[in-house]
């Protein structure tokens, strides 16, 4: 019988160390290929996370300049902030008197619903300054978008305001509900700030 050594049977040693060589290649293939599945696994819950620039622009505070509003008018075009309307509306001295003066047929002339106005504007006018008014544009009934009316929204005084013409609400020109309208509550004054006398931030409180 011949012996070639070319056939001989492979030692022992070199068997497991085939074997062994073998077993980590498969652990690592296995693992790449894991690691990618959770990676890709991963990527909708990162993106779900970091939420989008619309979302972003949405709450991000907005600068309003209203360098060119007189007495009497609502600034145009109308600025936008968390996809609601905001109205600036310049008041003229007679308005702001009629204001302080005309409250018997307001349903919240103190403006108590605290949720409605942050602590700087629960006053006759509302605002941080007697001539300006920022309110959101939303009727707190069924969230209409009122119309500015300069004249007769209240029909004793003619006075002027906002009047919501789907189901017929008024207010004033502080944002003020008269009462007996289908809207509970006055219109909503964001937050806002002064960056100079004609300009606002709405979205950030600070000093005025």
């Amino acid at each position: 019988m011949s012996s070639d050594a070319s056939h001989e049977a492979p030692a022992a040693d070199d068997q497991n160390s085939v074997n062994t060589n073998r077993r980590y290649f498969l652990i690592c293939a296995t693992s790449a290929v894991a690691g990618v599945g959770v990676v890709g696994a991963a990527v909708p819950f990162v993106k779900f996370w970091n939420p989008s620039a619309k979302a972003k622009a949405l709450g991000a505070p907005v600068t309003i300049d209203f360098s060119k509003l007189r007495p009497g008018e609502l600034l145009s075009p109308i600025q936008g902030w968390r996809g609601k309307p905001v109205f600036v509306v310049y008041r003229s001295a007679d308005s702001i008197s009629a204001l302080e003066a005309n409250t018997l047929d307001l349903a919240d002339p103190n403006s108590e619903v605290i949720e409605q106005q942050p602590a700087y504007a629960q006053n006759a006018t509302r605002s941080r300054r007697p001539e300006i008014g920022i309110y959101l544009g939303i009727c707190t009934h069924l969230g209409c978008s009122p119309k500015f009316v300069t004249t007769d929204n209240f029909e004793s005084t003619g006075q002027g305001g906002f009047f919501c013409p789907c189901h017929g609400s008024r207010f004033d020109f502080a944002g003020r509900v008269i009462a007996r309208m289908p809207a509970p509550t006055n219109l909503e004054v964001p937050p806002h700030r002064y960056v100079t006398d004609t300009v606002i931030v709405i979205g950030e409180e600070g000093t005025a």
